[in-house]
């Protein structure tokens, strides 16, 4: 089979916990796992894929991860949670109930999360409150 790629593609997480991959600006989805999987990701922001099993804890619903994101250089995930946690994964981390370091934020629920590139060791929750880790 021949593929055209796009240099543009999208990955959606729906409300449903279902991953779903478009082409920009056709809005076509892409539903070959062989093609998706040999995608490089410039960013990754989402909780849901193989690469990030890891990240929900024994006990966690689906819904209790709220935010996640890769660092910059690609090797290491942080996640905000219900319970105003803030942790820091190896990326990827496709086995489940993986070690992780914990950081408890002033926050109820941690809504978003991006590892700054200048900083690599800092975060930034959805409240405007920085931690450095």
């Amino acid at each position: 089979s021949k593929y055209v790629f796009s240099l543009a593609i999208s990955k959606v997480s729906t409300g449903s916990y279902k991953r779903q991959v478009y082409e920009v600006p056709s809005g076509k989805q892409l539903v070959d796992q062989a093609v998706i999987d040999r995608i490089t990701w410039a960013t990754w922001t989402s909780v849901l894929g193989d690469e990030v099993i890891g990240i929900w804890s024994r006990h966690a619903e689906k819904a209790d991860v709220n935010c996640a994101c890769v660092s910059h250089s690609g090797i290491n995930l942080v996640t905000g949670d219900d319970f105003g946690m803030v942790k820091l994964f190896d990326f990827p981390c496709p086995e489940k109930f993986v070690r992780t370091y914990f950081y408890i934020v002033s926050t109820k629920s941690t809504v978003d999360i991006r590892v700054l590139y200048c900083f690599s060791r800092k975060v930034y929750d959805g409240n405007i409150s920085s931690l450095n880790l």
